[in-house]
């Protein structure tokens, strides 16, 4: 009934190295995020602008491993559309703009 994606393991091992080889990037967005929740109305602005860079930092940074991985595989369109739903379920900060790259 329910079958296992094809390409999960490879997906899970791809994030499971940007989580250990990038938390730096994750922090840093993480760390953008709380302080644009923190700030007065006045430097809200600037700060969502800090954000959005970390932000696009991790996900170009994810879009590359996920664009020359599905280079070597016969159906890259399943692949590059299961890539983006982990993203989403496992990393949603960085699945924003994903899709567009």
């Amino acid at each position: 009934m329910f079958r296992r994606s094809r390409f999960a393991e490879v997906i899970r091992a791809q994030l499971d190295l940007f989580v250990r080889d990038h938390p730096d990037v994750i922090a840093e967005a993480k760390a953008r995020l709380d302080a644009y929740n923190r700030a007065d109305r006045d430097e809200a602005e600037e700060l969502y602008g800090d954000y959005v860079d970390a932000v696009e930092t991790g996900t170009e940074i994810l879009a590359d491993v996920r664009d020359h991985y599905a280079r070597t595989v016969d159906d890259p369109d399943k692949y590059v559309a299961e890539f983006n739903r982990a993203v989403l379920k496992r990393l949603p900060g960085f699945a924003l703009e994903i899709e567009n790259r």
